[in-house]
């Protein structure tokens, strides 16, 4: 990669070799996380985000899936080695990922090519009215006219009078199923690679295999780089995290220290909203794993794979030390002939990042271009992302079908 620069007595030509041999061990797995549903995408709309032809490369309009996967072909290419790559999904995304993918022929991909399913659901909450008052009340609001605003704080009161009536903190099981279900975050989503078999096939097929490429749908300058791999081999850390030089309009927290440890610290976990301006690298999220001390920080072994109790007990016994964020949400309830109404309900989610707080989990941070770490969470990116070289810096990354 341009620019990076070497471990001290280990140049980026030493790094990038110790990459490049790994790959042609068949040691790496790429892993993009696919489960989301893209609302940010669409300003609302529930999308598979993954499956959208966002862009014009190559001559042709690509998928984010077909996108990654060009980059997964090159390299397989350059190592002499099929790169294993998957995908997770969640019960909004699975089915229609599955039935492209199939129809797409998997975009005539050579290596192993797998969909990780989720097993991981939450059920949505009535809010409390604590909750309520402190997001209309204690956060700051648009100022409306003196029409407006009595309208407004007329429903607020009503809806505060409904989440009352109805159980503060109760199941919102009073609608449609898939309005009262929601993702759990993405902290799930390695996880579930150890209780859906994904993993365990994998490393039956692949004995070898030690380093995991994780990162985002949306991140498509992230590739499995030979230098980055060799320098977090020879870092000998549990996990690397690449993080970017934050912009005014990043969102989602960053790189901080918290009482003498460097760590990642969610934008949810910040207090006030405006000290996460004050933070200087924005987390991309892609993260290169050292599988087998992961898996011992769950206190799980290869051969425990196998073993649904004591999987699913190591990931609940994780899973209780990490942070759990409540997020408001509105639904919208159909009464039929025309009626709806559109109700606040809470839901809880648990974030990869937050990995980097545990005290027995040694974690590196590397900066990257931001070519290669922007997230593309809005359609209104593309133009700057074509303007500013990104899109062709990923085209140079793929060898298209």
């Amino acid at each position: 990669m341009p620019g990076l620069q070497g471990m001290p007595g280990l140049p980026v030509g030493a790094l990038r070799e110790a990459g490049l041999s790994a790959l042609r061990e068949g040691q790496v797995v790429v892993v993009t996380l696919a489960a989301g549903a893209g609302s940010r995408w669409t300003q609302g709309a529930g999308v598979v985000k993954a499956l959208h032809p966002f862009c014009k490369l190559a001559g042709r309009h690509r998928t984010f899936i077909e996108t990654h996967l060009a980059k997964s072909r090159r390299l397989s290419r350059v190592a002499d080695m099929p790169l294993p790559h998957v995908f997770t999904t969640s019960y909004l995304t699975h089915d229609p990922i599955a039935g492209f993918l199939e129809r797409e022929k998997n975009y005539g991909y050579e290596g192993p090519l797998l969909l990780s399913p989720g097993r991981s659901v939450g059920l949505r909450m009535i809010p409390t009215v604590r909750d309520l008052r402190f997001a209309w009340e204690e956060m700051p609001q648009q100022l409306l006219d003196q029409q407006q605003q009595k309208v407004r704080d007329s429903l607020r009161a009503a809806l505060i009078q409904w989440a009352r009536t109805a159980g503060e903190a109760g199941d919102y099981t009073d609608n449609l199923p898939f309005q009262c279900l929601h993702p759990v975050g993405h902290w799930y989503e390695v996880p579930n690679l150890f209780r859906n078999g994904v993993l365990l096939e994998l490393m039956r097929e692949r004995p070898q295999l030690k380093y995991l490429l994780l990162h985002n749908i949306d991140t498509l300058g992230a590739d499995v780089d030979p230098a980055l791999l060799g320098l977090h081999i020879h870092s000998g850390a549990f996990l690397t995290f690449e993080v970017v030089s934050r912009r005014i309009d990043d969102r989602g927290g960053g790189l901080a220290r918290v009482n003498g440890r460097v760590r990642l610290v969610e934008g949810l976990a910040v207090p006030r909203e405006e000290e996460e301006f004050a933070l200087s690298y924005y987390n991309s999220m892609t993260t290169w794993i050292d599988l087998h001390k992961l898996m011992s920080v769950f206190g799980l072994a290869r051969d425990d794979l196998a073993d649904d109790d004591k999987v699913t007990t190591a990931i609940r016994s994780l899973a209780a030390r990490m942070p759990t964020y409540i997020t408001l949400k509105e639904v919208k309830k159909r009464w039929g002939h025309g009626q709806e109404d559109v109700f606040p309900v809470t839901q809880f989610e648990k974030l990869w990042g937050d990995m980097t707080g545990l005290p027995e989990v040694d974690c590196r941070f590397v900066i990257v271009p931001r070519m290669r770490g922007l997230q593309l969470k809005d359609q209104a990116q593309l133009d700057g992302w074509l303007r500013d070289g990104s899109a062709a810096y990923v085209e140079s990354l793929c060898e298209w079908q």
